[in-house]
């Protein structure tokens, strides 16, 4: 008989005296999410952000594709907020008995695995969201989350904070129309980067509208008055025809497959152009995966051999058979299917697993596809003649690779002449600058470190490799210069990534029109032919600073204009008092923590600003100079009233109900047009977030006698200003018109007694400026170069490298508000 030793007694592992059952944590669910965010959305970097967005806007999309909803409204915010609504049938509200006769919209929004598809009763299909865990997430996630349900002929509201119940389910009005909004403000505990990149929800947002025919979707955000009205009744054949809006199509008609098979859906569309490179985008129900799956692999192998077979059948072939790559040069196409139960890598769903769609993709390709050859004999014979000619420039390609190899570009006596090598071949340490010219290169060569730093000089702008051919690339001396000094072959995969000669491959160019150029043909170039490079994060951009400040002996490097606002308030600070009325004077660390208060108020009363609310019409509003500010906006009809707290609102609107004798009517602010209202019965509520943020900091202000009416401008007293502050230092005295001003009188005299030198170029940078700023490890600034969405990043080098003018254009006048310190 053996015997077990009780492994607490166990004298060799102290470690397992304390390992006992109070070290087991079981979490809940909102407080599981929140404690790790990346098993519900991926990450906590921006991709992780706007994923937030996508979770909701999804189940708006179930509506749409069920039937139930037209349109769609995405807001962002003034004070960085999100606000997504619907005009579908509204999230539930009415009581679940098995759950306590809790409301089911408090359940959807916080209990993880609670939601309408896990039965197909309440979605017959489903499109993104499948575990009923998304819309939790975002809530768990959130600052704050509001939501509001129209059902039933009522109004519905509920809010949360930080993912827990915070006012439970009120009746507001009464209401026509049906429909959900939820608006939130992501946890920037949770989120180091709260803010929402209108172009990346837009891009999105489009995706969607294209994926579902006839489902309009509008797009608002009030920090810059962007805008955009997303609306395709031809669907997935207006979304290949706007890929291809930066080619020349082969042939004019977008091809459509559509079939369904054992209750999956297929829908397909595509199109060919000249260019070199596809551009194939595969979504399953409606959410892309970027790393394709089945219903991509069964597309190719149905595509290669419908074209195949036509070719054999119409002997088209004679010295050479093409491969399914050569047939999907130049091709655009979007894969879509639907299918029940799909099975994806992760809840942020990049690939597609279910085995058996891709047989039935292939099915539906093979059939549909040999039948159109068929009918349309001119079109079959230019997509055969594309792979035939993409064919022959690969054989070309792949013997020219042959020669460049055969050259010895993986061997030191094969390296460019111009190249500057380091001493150390350690691959975790060793750099290598693309620097733009031979002057800039000397500066780089004296102050570089030649143990760990190599450089190689580049002439001129490179080839531009989006519009030409491998072939022709292969053959350009400068591209010729970088496979060898970086020391992998063109089309090099992960292994020989991992066999490249030095760890950092780091492009210094300079900060003017001409630089930024270079810049993205290096890009370019790096995206098209190394793209292993980028996936790894092999690639960095240097980022020699914009300015170089010097005051008082002090020198200091600026990399961005917010920077130079900061060291302007800084510069402001030191040696300046700021002096009350009353003989209070702040100075040093007090100032310092004065400044940094007002400071924090600068975006929320900017905020307040462009949603047209006067900052002393608020203040009239208080109760005391002390207290907070109101709230809570609340139009009935033309009267505007304002409230500190929720239970004076709903104190409010319960008087009001009795007076009129029934239910409040809600106004509808965010799907219909504003003249369908009848502004003289509605009701509106506005809750204006950013006064946390203000009373906040107004309360600390207090702490050092500074009220809210001090930030105001002054007022007039017998005819001439009554100021309140000045701001004082050894030669002058400013009185300041309000504290509202205090900042901007700071940063004025923080630019007295400094001169200010603006870097154009690395070659007006001595060697020292250049080792200090940008090639020192411990001081510079790099920004790696990562690749968080290849689809966007394509489209992007077709847009603005390819040969189509027109979307290039566009795209510049669209972003040209956009630009910032621009060198003209």
């Amino acid at each position: 008989m053996s015997t077990e030793e009780n492994p607490t007694d166990n004298p060799e592992d102290p470690n397992l005296d304390t390992y006992t059952a109070s070290n087991i944590r079981h979490l809940e669910g909102i407080e599981g999410i929140r404690m790790r965010p990346a098993m519900y959305i991926g990450d906590t970097t921006p991709r992780g952000l706007h994923h937030l967005v996508y979770e909701v806007v999804d189940n708006c999309i179930d509506e749409a594709v069920n039937g139930y909803a037209t349109a769609v409204s995405v807001k962002v915010n003034a004070d960085g907020s999100v606000t997504i609504s619907d005009d579908g049938r509204g999230i539930p509200v009415d009581p679940m008995p098995e759950l306590g006769n809790r409301p089911a919209l408090e359940v959807v929004l916080t209990e993880i695995h609670a939601g309408g598809k896990f039965d197909r009763k309440g979605y017959k299909t489903g499109t993104g969201g499948l575990h009923g865990v998304g819309i939790t997430a975002v809530n768990a996630l959130s600052e704050w989350l509001e939501a509001e349900v129209r059902r039933d002929g009522h109004v519905w509201t509920m809010d949360f904070a930080r993912g827990e119940l915070n006012h439970e389910l009120k009746k507001l009005g009464k209401a026509d129309k049906t429909g959900t909004k939820i608006m939130f403000k992501p946890d920037n505990t949770i989120f180091p980067d709260i803010n929402f990149v209108y172009d990346v929800l837009a891009k999105r947002l489009q995706e969607l509208a294209f994926l579902t025919p006839g489902l309009r979707i509008k797009l608002n955000d009030e920090r810059s008055s962007q805008s955009d009205d997303f609306h395709y009744e031809d669907g997935i054949v207006e979304f290949v025809k706007h890929l291809n809006r930066t080619e020349t199509p082969l042939y004019p008609d977008v091809i459509s497959v559509m079939g369904e098979l054992e209750g999956a859906q297929v829908s397909i569309a595509l199109q060919h152009n000249d260019g070199y490179s596809d551009n194939v985008r595969s979504f399953a129900n409606n959410i892309y995966n970027v790393e394709g799956g089945t219903h991509l692999s069964g597309f190719r192998s149905a595509l290669t051999r419908v074209v195949n077979n036509y070719g054999k059948k119409a002997n088209l072939f004679k010295d050479a058979t093409p491969t399914g790559d050569d047939f999907r040069e130049g091709l655009a196409a979007i894969i879509t299917v639907r299918v029940p139960n799909p099975q994806f890598e992760g809840q942020t769903k990049t690939k597609l697993g279910n085995s058996e769609v891709e047989g039935i993709v292939n099915s539906v390709v093979h059939e549909q596809l040999t039948k159109y050859f068929e009918e349309n004999p001119n079109t079959a014979k230019r997509i055969v003649l594309k792979g035939l000619l993409a064919a022959e420039a690969r054989e070309a390609a792949r013997k020219q690779r042959e020669m460049v190899r055969r050259k010895g570009a993986l061997t030191s006596s094969g390296l460019p002449e111009k190249l500057r090598d380091c001493r150390s071949k350690e691959l975790d340490i060793t750099e290598l600058f693309l620097v733009e010219g031979d002057s800039a290169g000397g500066s780089v060569d004296t102050g570089r470190d030649s143990n760990t730093q190599a450089y190689l000089p580049l002439r001129g702008k490179i080839l531009n490799v989006e519009k030409a051919q491998l072939v022709k690339v292969l053959d350009n001396a400068e591209v010729a210069n970088m496979f060898k000094a970086i020391g992998i072959p063109p089309g090099a995969e992960l292994d020989d990534i991992n066999k490249r000669r030095y760890g950092k491959i780091i492009l210094m160019t300079d900060a003017d029109v001409d630089g930024s150029h270079i810049r993205t043909l290096l890009l370019t170039f790096f995206f098209r032919h190394m793209r292993e490079l980028v996936s790894n994060g092999c690639v960095y951009i240097a980022q020699p600073p914009l300015y170089k400040v010097s005051q008082r002996n002090k020198v200091r490097y600026v990399q961005t204009q917010e920077q130079m606002m900061q060291e302007l308030t800084e510069l402001g600070i030191s040696g300046t008092t700021l002096v009350c009325k009353d003989g209070t004077a702040f100075e040093g660390e007090h100032l310092e923590k004065v400044t940094d208060l007002i400071k924090q108020l600068e975006e929320p009363i900017l905020t307040l600003e462009r949603r047209g609310v006067d900052l002393r019409y608020l203040a009239l509003q208080q109760k005391d100079d002390k207290g907070d500010l109101p709230r809570y906006r609340v139009f009935l009809g033309q009267e505007e009233n304002w409230f500190f707290d929720k239970e004076e609102l709903e104190a409010f609107l319960a008087k009001e109900e009795e007076k009129q004798g029934g239910e409040l009517k809600v106004a509808d602010t965010e799907l219909v047009d504003e003249e369908e209202e009848d502004v003289e019965s509605t009701l509106q509520v506005v809750d204006l977030h950013e006064m946390r943020t203000i009373n906040a900091v107004l309360k600390r202000l207090n702490d050092y006698g500074i009220v809210y009416k001090d930030l105001l401008h002054v007022e007039m007293v017998n005819g001439e200003p009554d100021y309140h502050y000045f701001l004082r230092n050894e030669s002058t005295e400013i009185a300041l018109d309000g504290l509202i001003v205090f900042l901007r009188e700071l940063r004025k005299l923080g630019e007295k007694g400094f001169s200010l030198t603006r870097f154009k170029g690395l070659g007006e940078m001595d060697a020292e400026d250049l080792w200090e700023t940008s090639m020192d490890p411990e001081n510079r600034v790099l920004l790696q170069v990562t690749m968080d969405d290849a689809s966007a990043a394509d489209e992007i080098f077709r847009v603005l490298m390819g040969d189509a003018v027109e979307p290039r254009r566009e795209f510049i006048e669209k972003h040209a508000l956009d630009v910032k310190e621009l060198d003209v």
